[in-house]
């Protein structure tokens, strides 16, 4: 994979989250161990963005939310919504294919402790904005937690003072794009019932609803 202006399978931007792919690769040298790429639709009408690849999951499989726990909640959801042809993601070769959705990550690269400090944050800040340009003014776009959402914003040219992040909000950002916020579909939100899977489902209703209802 070539790098392109949305996106570097080499980046070495961040010192620190290289070192640490570095490490990963001696400990778990069939896993991914490098920036994952953003997965589906090539002109989506529905633009999901989480916070990082997982230890065990996007790092490993290289597709994101792909065999972690917080892809269970997020494909089965997907394809009751009508946006996967299938309930699970198991690996990046098992023929899913998303319609009108594309999943990508805030930052692109496994973080130890899963949790970027702010520079790598703004850092790969830069991948998220060619990306989201390069998307139809329609594309409605879906954070999955704060540090996506606050990606979102300031990709899109807003104050993050203007824009309060919580579960279900409905947000307009500079140009008019629609942003809408959920709380992350990780193990710790949906065990502790912080997050339940009637939440999410009612979150991607309104994502889908506002998706179809804008011209493409």
């Amino acid at each position: 994979m070539t790098a392109t202006r949305d996106f570097d399978p080499e980046c070495s931007l961040c010192p620190r989250l290289a070192a640490h792919r570095n490490e990963l690769r001696r400990q778990f040298p069939d896993y991914h161990n490098a920036p994952v790429a953003a997965f589906g639709d090539a002109a989506p009408r529905l633009l999901i963005v989480g916070l990082a690849p997982g230890l065990h999951g996007a790092n490993a499989s290289g597709r994101p939310f792909t065999g972690d726990f917080a892809g269970i909640l997020l494909f089965q959801s997907l394809y009751q919504a009508g946006f996967s042809n299938s309930p699970q993601s198991v690996s990046s070769d098992d023929n899913l294919v998303l319609e009108s959705a594309r999943i990508t990550n805030a930052v692109k690269c496994l973080p130890p402790a899963n949790k970027p400090t702010t520079q790598e944050a703004n850092s790969c800040q830069r991948f998220l904005e060619r990306e989201i340009a390069g998307l139809s003014a329609a594309t409605v776009i879906l954070a999955l937690g704060t540090i996506a959402h606050r990606s979102v914003v300031r990709s899109a040219g807003g104050k993050l003072s203007e824009y309060g992040f919580a579960h279900g909000a409905v947000h307009r950002l500079p140009g008019g794009r629609c942003l809408i916020d959920s709380y992350h579909c990780s193990r710790y939100n949906t065990q502790t019932r912080r997050l339940t899977p009637a939440m999410f489902e009612a979150v991607l209703a309104t994502a889908r609803s506002l998706a179809l209802a804008s011209p493409a």
